[in-house]
C-alpha cells in the first residue's frame, strides 16, 4: 500500500479531531456560560433586594468568561455614575480612584452610553481622543491600571440607563461577538435584579408606613385626650422612616413656637427648646407661620440666616449637630397648627 493511499485516512481523521474538539470547546464553553448564568440567577434569589453580591458574582463571572483582566459594574442615577461592584482593580488605579472619583466625560465608555450608544467596544484605549486630550479618567486607567482593550455594555430599562458593565484587557485583542452577548445578558440580568430590589424596596416600606400608621392610630384611641404619647409615637416612626437621626414636632401658638415631642434630640440643643420662643424669621417655624409648604433643606450651613449669624439656625447645627432637614407643617382650615421636623 502506498504512502499516498494512506494519507487520505490520516488527513480525514485529523479533520474529524479537530472538528471534534472544537465541538467540544463550544460545548464546554456554553455549559460554562449555563452554570454561569444560573449561579448569578442563585445569588439573585438568594438575596433578594440587596444587589450588592449579585453585582460582585455578574462580575466575576463575566470576567472569567469574557478572558477579561478586570472590570467595573457602574449604576447610573440620570446625572452621576457610581460604582457598583468592582473587579481585580490594580493597586495604582484602585488608589486614584479613592483619591480622585472618577468623572466620566464624554469621550469615556460610561459618558457614550449616557449619550445613547447602545455599545462601546475600544480596541486601544491609547489610540482614543477622550487619551490624546488628556481625559483623566481615560489617561489613569490606561496609564496606571495598563487596560488598552475595552467593552462596554449598558444597563438599560424602557430606554433609561442605569449603569454599565465595563470589561477590560491589557492586551489590544478585540472581545468576540459571543463574548459581548454574554455581557448583555449578565446586562439584563442585572436590570432584573435592580428592578426586583426596587420593587421590594417599595413593598417593604409601604408596609412598614402602613404599620406605622396602624400603630399611631392605636395610641390614639388608646389615649383620648393625652396627646403626649400620640406626638411622642407619631414623631418616633416618623424620624425612623424618613432615615432621620433626631425629630421634632413643633406646636405653634401665636407668634409662639415650642417642642411638643422630641425624639433623640441632642441634649445641648433640647435644653434651648423646651420652653416656648419667638422663632427667628429664618427658620423653619417662621417660614411655616408665614405661610410656605413643606421645606426640604439639604444643608443648613448654606442658609442665608446661617451665614449671617442667625441664632435658631447656628443653634441646631452647631449644638444639635444638624444638617439637613424636612419640615412638614400640619394644617388644619387654613391654620399652621405646628410642624413635624427631622434631621439628618
Amino acid at each position: 500500500m502506498s504512502d499516498d493511499t494512506l494519507d487520505d485516512p490520516r488527513k480525514a481523521l485529523a479533520n474529524l479531531q479537530r472538528e471534534l474538539a472544537a465541538r467540544t470547546a463550544e460545548r464546554d464553553e456554553a455549559l460554562a456560560q449555563q452554570a454561569a448564568v444560573a449561579e448569578v440567577l442563585g445569588v439573585i434569589n438568594a438575596s433578594p433586594g440587596d444587589l450588592g453580591p449579585v453585582f460582585d458574582a455578574m462580575l466575576e463571572k463575566a470576567l472569567n468568561l469574557c478572558g477579561a483582566a478586570f472590570g467595573i459594574l457602574l449604576t447610573y442615577d440620570g446625572d452621576h455614575f457610581r460604582h457598583g461592584a468592582l473587579h481585580s482593580i490594580p493597586a495604582a488605579y484602585a488608589e486614584f480612584m479613592r483619591e480622585h472619583p472618577p468623572i466620566y466625560g464624554p469621550g469615556t465608555a460610561p459618558g457614550r452610553l449616557a449619550f445613547g450608544e447602545r455599545l462601546v467596544h475600544v480596541l486601544d484605549m491609547m489610540d482614543t481622543e477622550a487619551y490624546r486630550s488628556g481625559d483623566p479618567n481615560r489617561r489613569a486607567i490606561a496609564d496606571l491600571a495598563g487596560a488598552r482593550t475595552l467593552v462596554a455594555v449598558p444597563l438599560r430599562k424602557d430606554n433609561a440607563l442605569l449603569g454599565a458593565i465595563v470589561v477590560f484587557r491589557r492586551e489590544v485583542r478585540p472581545f468576540s461577538d459571543k463574548q459581548i452577548a454574554l455581557l448583555q445578558n449578565f446586562a439584563a440580568q442585572a436590570v432584573i435584579a435592580m428592578e426586583n430590589a426596587r420593587l421590594l424596596t417599595e413593598t417593604r416600606e409601604a408596609l412598614e408606613q402602613q404599620t406605622a400608621t396602624a400603630e399611631v392610630l392605636q395610641v390614639i384611641n388608646s389615649s383620648p385626650g393625652d396627646l403626649a404619647p400620640v406626638f411622642d409615637a407619631m414623631l418616633e416612626k416618623a424620624t425612623r422612616l424618613s432615615e432621620g437621626t433626631f425629630g421634632i414636632l413643633w406646636i405653634f401658638e401665636g407668634e409662639f413656637t415650642r417642642a411638643g415631642a422630641l425624639h433623640n434630640v441632642p441634649e445641648t440643643y433640647a435644653e434651648l427648646i423646651r420652653t416656648p420662643f419667638r422663632p427667628s424669621a429664618e427658620s423653619g417655624p417662621a417660614r411655616l407661620m408665614r405661610g410656605e409648604g413643606t421645606i426640604a433643606i439639604p444643608d443648613l450651613m448654606e442658609l442665608p440666616g446661617y451665614s449671617s449669624g442667625d441664632f435658631l439656625v447656628r443653634a441646631i447645627v452647631h449644638l444639635g449637630g444638624a444638617r439637613s432637614v424636612i419640615i412638614v407643617p400640619m394644617h388644619k382650615d387654613g391654620g399652621t397648627l405646628g410642624a413635624i421636623t427631622t434631621y439628618r
